[in-house]
């Protein structure tokens, strides 16, 4: 039988590849990587690696790409080199490295511990058609004690609250509404006397809102935020369900269920873990401290803010997975999908999350709808 060796004026066979431009995933055929684009929703907010720009879906899909078992030997030679373990940035020499390790490496804040800190008044902005040029954000913390014959069951004992420059704006021991059977307090450190004259759980419930919600009304908050506040925490569904208090959807910045955050298995990690990984220092190292809390996750949301990624897109995001869409490609025939490159389509994908970036932008650059998602 002839074959290429034998007659070196047959052609040879040249197999076509489809790739990705945004993961570089190969495929045969071109409706194989439409296919991919539709359901990956690639976008310029996904962690990028800083040696050869591919996107991966969490920054631990990147720290693997970088220094995993499996790492990619190129890239995995220039970060051990000129990379910052915690940010997973690139720089231009080991000497910037250790420049940005100063800023970037923290030291984990003074713990508060149970000593009974007093209320202390904040008061609401005079103007009310004054609307800061930036969303601020506060970041909330509850400690809960265990009611019930086995003690399972959550119950409020503690919430604190600070703002962006770390300063503690609101603490308070909740009052029981019913007997504890377990302070926990190998976790909270709390004991019967914390919560003797503790405030009642309806007054901090006010209080709170007052604070978040910043004079502005329901109604606005939900529509656009207005001067409502950023509500940041690690698990925020149990925060706002032990104080029986809810909040708008498109104002929550929650650290336990943000997408670049999560693991490769889109499951969370704890707050210790993500402490730990991405600002450099270890909290709840003996009890749960509700001021250290606070600032690591204020912390954390700031770091994942300050990200900057160059998107001038302005679609409608929907946090619901049920009923996410990648309109750009269902709105094109197969037809023109087929005649655009990977890198049109990469350009056409949208994201399937809310990138904390667009916080940090102001108001009067983006859309209402791009700016909270809704």
């Amino acid at each position: 039988m002839e074959d290429s060796e034998s007659n070196p004026l047959k052609p040879l066979m040249v197999s076509t590849r489809h790739k990705c431009a945004a993961c570089f995933q190969q495929f045969n055929k071109k409706e194989h990587l439409i296919a991919h684009m539709k359901i990956s929703y690639h976008s310029v907010h996904q962690p990028q690696c800083g040696a050869c720009q591919k996107h991966c879906k969490s920054f631990e899909s990147l720290r693997e790409h970088l220094s995993g078992p499996l790492a990619k030997a190129h890239c995995s030679s220039i970060f051990s080199q000129n990379g910052c373990h915690l940010c997973l940035k690139f720089f231009e020499s080991p000497v910037s490295v250790d420049e940005h390790k100063e800023f970037c490496l923290l030291t984990a804040p003074a713990p508060l511990g149970t000593t009974n800190i007093p209320y202390i008044e904040y008061e609401t902005l005079e103007d009310e058609n004054y609307i800061s040029k930036y969303p601020e954000a506060i970041a909330i913390n509850c400690q809960m004690v265990g009611c019930g014959s086995d003690g399972s069951l959550d119950l409020l004992a503690r919430v604190c609250l600070v703002d962006e420059d770390e300063n503690m704006i609101f603490h308070t021991y909740v009052e029981p509404q019913v007997s504890v059977t377990d302070y926990r307090y190998e976790i909270t450190g709390l004991t019967e006397e914390q919560l003797r004259d503790a405030m009642p759980l309806r007054e901090v419930r006010e209080k709170v809102s007052e604070i978040l919600y910043n004079g502005e009304s329901i109604g606005k908050a939900r529509l656009d935020g207005g001067r409502a506040k950023l509500l940041v925490g690690h698990n925020l569904d149990c925060a706002l369900d032990c104080l029986l208090m809810n909040y708008p959807e498109n104002l929550l910045r929650d650290t336990a269920t943000y997408r670049p955050l999560l693991k490769t298995n889109s499951v969370s990690h704890s707050l210790k873990y993500i402490t730990k990984t991405y600002l450099g220092y270890d909290i709840r190292l003996g009890t749960h401290d509700t001021f250290q809390d606070c600032v690591s996750v204020m912390r954390l949301y700031k770091r994942m803010r300050s990200q900057e990624h160059q998107d001038t897109k302005t679609e409608i995001i929907c946090n619901d997975s049920s009923t996410i869409q990648n309109v750009n490609f269902d709105a094109r025939k197969s037809k023109d999908l087929q005649n655009m490159s990977p890198d049109e389509l990469f350009q056409i994908s949208t994201s399937n999350y809310e990138c904390w970036c667009l916080d940090s932008r102001p108001r009067r650059e983006i859309g209402t709808t791009e700016f909270y998602g809704v």
